[in-house]
């Protein structure tokens, strides 16, 4: 490995400055011979289209500024309206959050879409991009509709309102469900069934196994079930947050027709496997029977005879409701963090209500009387074709069928990095390892070891998303029972990970472990990992600071960066970090390390000033950043005035991009990629080529307001020559030359799709098979 390599030679090391025009050659992606709406248009939706018309009866009415287009009236499936505007101010430089972020999940939904992917990894992606969107509606939409309720004006730096971006995610939406739709009924429920894996309609199965079903029906799954009565002598059942529901119509001789409600059981599978005959072969693999599912919904819709005895079934229809799931606790008015987020967790499911899912056939009588009941306005109602709830499809992808996955591959294990002398080793040199193609497994033994050693006197530990059985966890309990002195971080408000975090804290208090909750008002988003060690020379500090989460699991599935180092001067900072974080501090620059809330935004602007000075001197500018979000106004315009003055720029953003890349007199030099693979892009990783003398930084930090503002976040530098290079050329540049995966954004939000068929490097899989510069 060329260590000296200082990466001056772009068209050697980084992807050749023209390849962006490749895209041109790219087809947008067909499903049975019709344009991937999602693709085509899916981030046609700009700032410059925007609601502007009266939106009466709708829920959304309001005298906010219009735009140049009505997207349309959110309660009709007619024609859209459309008046003339003026476009927001701002939406010429800064693209909407929200609409960025929809078109990253629109990715999500073409990893779906992809026919050269095993099938069961395409159904894992439709259940992730119907987790994403259930996410995405609890916590953003929700968000918006508070904004728009309490009359908040202020508007993003693109300039849409929160009304206009309601309308816009309305429509985006809506003609997405309808590629999900497709995706599932004309293109991975017929490819299942080639390959093995029949999902009936329970009306299309035989009278054979509708009788095994009812038995089964019978035995476990009535006694589970509820039917709740809705009229004047029964008040309406709560409904609770991403639960599937049956609206059942019952006509009573003596009383007429009846609306009840019966919940589809969370504790039950989704997907009910049809029982085989009892003179079936019991070994689970003779005979086709023992891969063929139902919906439980359509298994109870079938029985409700059982549940209404003596009635008449007249209709039956799902439906299923989204609520706010973002709830803030006041840190400083919370005398107990950890009780108060126990019970905060608890209120998911009685947030105010965002979304109503409902069957195409339900009536509109029906369908209004839950409108009532619920306090819903219409434009919150989306109809659905195919299954309600999509995310449920993890079941199938969950089958024991590694013919229909993709290879398992064993992660590169560091010969050079071992449990044993694992210490001597890392005060040697520094260590990067990247994740999931490296093992996990010595950031395990790392603590592991300390955990164990009679020179580790102290240990410290930033824990966000740990999982549930974590070794981590257990490594740091262990050392605490061998008297170390062991201090850990838990940031109770990793959103969707606070019940984990809870117990784990618990745990972890009981231990006798010293355990905070860090500062106020403030995420410990940080990840760091820092052992002090009593030696002959004196004490010394090995640290771990890292991309990701300290999750094994996450580390199989997330690409992220992990760094060992003995360097005393980032020890030193990482432990006046720790301080900070435990107890009192002012402190803001920690001369090694960039921090956020303090100087991390400041010191990213800095550089990148640096580099437009460095290349008026040399004329070799270059930044490269790879990242998952792009939102924070002074970074995007720091990154337009250095392309202004002729600085070549790649971004590499996974998710949210507000930026407009390649606009004339703004944005010429700069390129925004992404790639959404088989495993999720979580590294942050940001290259200044500096006139020579580089550098590279990683860390916790997207180039957002939340996590330059209301974040504790650490960016570290690569202070190992050999290291950076290799991390650079084998990781960075590898990524931004991908050819299989690679998405190209233009000046309109939108992406070139993808190939249909590889035409270059594929780089995740190339990672998988090579070995890396970096473990030299």
């Amino acid at each position: 490995m060329n260590g000296s390599d200082d990466g001056l030679a772009r068209n050697a090391n980084a992807p050749d400055p023209d390849w962006a025009s490749t895209a041109e050659v790219y087809e947008p992606a067909e499903v049975d011979g019709a344009q991937l709406e999602g693709v085509a248009h899916g981030g046609a939706v700009t700032g410059t289209e925007l609601a502007g018309t009266e939106l009466a009866g709708t829920g959304l009415a309001g005298t906010e500024p219009a735009g140049t287009e009505l997207l349309e009236t959110v309660a009709g499936e007619g024609e859209a309206d459309k008046v003339e505007a003026t476009a927001p101010v701002g939406a010429e430089r800064f693209i909407n959050r929200e609409l960025s972020w929809l078109r990253f999940n629109t990715r999500v939904l073409e990893e779906a879409l992809d026919s050269s992917r095993p099938v069961l990894d395409r159904v894992r992606f439709l259940s992730i991009y119907a987790s994403n969107l259930d996410e995405f509606f609890m916590i953003r939409v929700s968000g918006l509709r508070n904004q728009h309720a309490a009359g908040v004006v202020e508007a993003p730096p693109d300039g849409m309102t929160p009304r206009e971006q309601l309308v816009a995610i309305r429509r985006y939406v809506r003609a997405e469900i309808k590629e999900a739709e497709t995706c599932w009924t004309n293109d991975l429920r017929p490819a299942l069934r080639e390959a093995g894996v029949k999902v009936e309609d329970y009306s299309d199965l035989g009278k054979g196994s509708k009788h095994r079903l009812r038995e089964l029906f019978s035995a476990e799954i009535f006694p589970v079930l509820t039917p709740m009565a809705f009229d004047p002598g029964h008040p309406f059942p709560h409904i609770s947050n991403l639960s599937l529901n049956l609206a059942v119509l019952v006509y009573d001789e003596e009383v007429g027709e009846r609306f009840g409600r019966v919940k589809v059981p969370a504790t039950i599978d989704r997907f009910v496997r049809v029982p085989r005959k009892k003179d079936s072969p019991d070994d689970g693999l003779s005979g086709d029977e023992s891969q063929r599912f139902v919906p439980l919904e359509q298994l109870v819709a079938a029985n409700l005879d059982m549940l209404f005895p003596g009635l008449e079934i007249r209709g039956v229809h799902a439906f299923r409701v989204t609520r706010d799931a973002d709830f803030d606790i006041e840190d400083d008015e919370a005398s107990d963090l950890l009780t108060a987020m126990a019970e905060v967790v608890g209120q998911r499911h009685f947030g105010s209500l965002v979304r109503l899912e409902v069957e195409a056939g339900m009536p509109d009588d029906l369908r209004d009387a839950l409108l009532g009941h619920l306090g819903l306005e219409p434009y919150q109602v989306y109809v659905s074709d195919g299954l309600l709830g999509y995310v449920k499809l993890s079941e199938l992808a969950d089958l024991d069928m590694p013919a229909l996955k993709a290879a398992p591959f064993q992660p590169h294990s560091r010969k050079d990095l071992t449990e044993d002398g694992l210490f001597e080793q890392i005060s040697n040199k520094d260590f990067a390892l990247y994740h999931p193609y490296d093992s996990f497994s010595p950031v395990v033994d790392f603590l592991r070891s300390a955990a164990t050693d009679p020179k580790v006197v102290a240990i410290k530990q930033t824990l966000y998303r740990v999982g549930s059985n974590s070794p981590i966890v257990q490594a740091l309990m262990e050392a605490r029972e061998n008297g170390k002195q062991v201090s850990a971080l838990v940031e109770l408000k990793a959103r969707f990970d606070e019940e984990n975090n809870i117990v784990w804290a618990r745990a972890l208090e009981k231990a006798g472990v010293h355990v905070t909750y860090g500062l106020v008002g403030l995420k410990t988003h940080a990840k760091m990992s820092l052992v002090v060690r009593r030696e002959e020379s004196g004490v010394r500090t090995y640290v771990h600071l890292f991309t990701g989460n300290y999750n094994p699991v996450n580390a199989r599935v997330y690409s992220d960066i992990g760094y060992f180092t003995s360097n005393a001067e980032i020890g030193r900072d990482v432990g006046n970090l720790f301080n900070a974080l435990t107890g009192y501090s002012r402190r803001s620059d920690y001369g090694h390390l960039l921090v956020a809330p303090g100087d991390l935004r400041e010191q990213i602007v800095k550089r990148i000033e640096r580099e437009v000075e460095s290349h008026r001197q040399t004329g070799t500018g270059y930044l490269a950043f790879k990242m998952n979000s792009l939102v924070d106004q002074e970074c995007i315009e720091a990154l337009y005035a250095a392309s202004s003055a002729g600085v070549e720029i790649d971004l590499q953003v996974r998710g949210i991009c507000c930026l407009r890349p390649g606009v004339a007199a703004l944005s010429e030099t700069i390129r925004v990629t992404t790639i959404v693979g088989r495993f999720l892009e979580h590294t942050r990783m940001y290259y200044f080529r500096n006139g020579g003398d580089q550098e590279l930084w990683l860390g916790s930090a997207d180039l957002m307001p939340r996590n330059l503002n209301r974040r504790v976040e650490v960016l570290f530098p690569v202070r190992d020559e050999q290291l950076l290079v290799g991390l650079r050329d084998d990781v960075l540049f590898r990524h931004l030359a991908d050819r299989a995966n690679l998405r190209v954004m233009d000046g309109e939000g939108n992406y070139s799709a993808k190939p249909i068929e590889e035409v270059g490097p594929d780089s995740q899989a190339d990672l998988l098979e090579g070995e890396g510069q970096w473990r030299c």
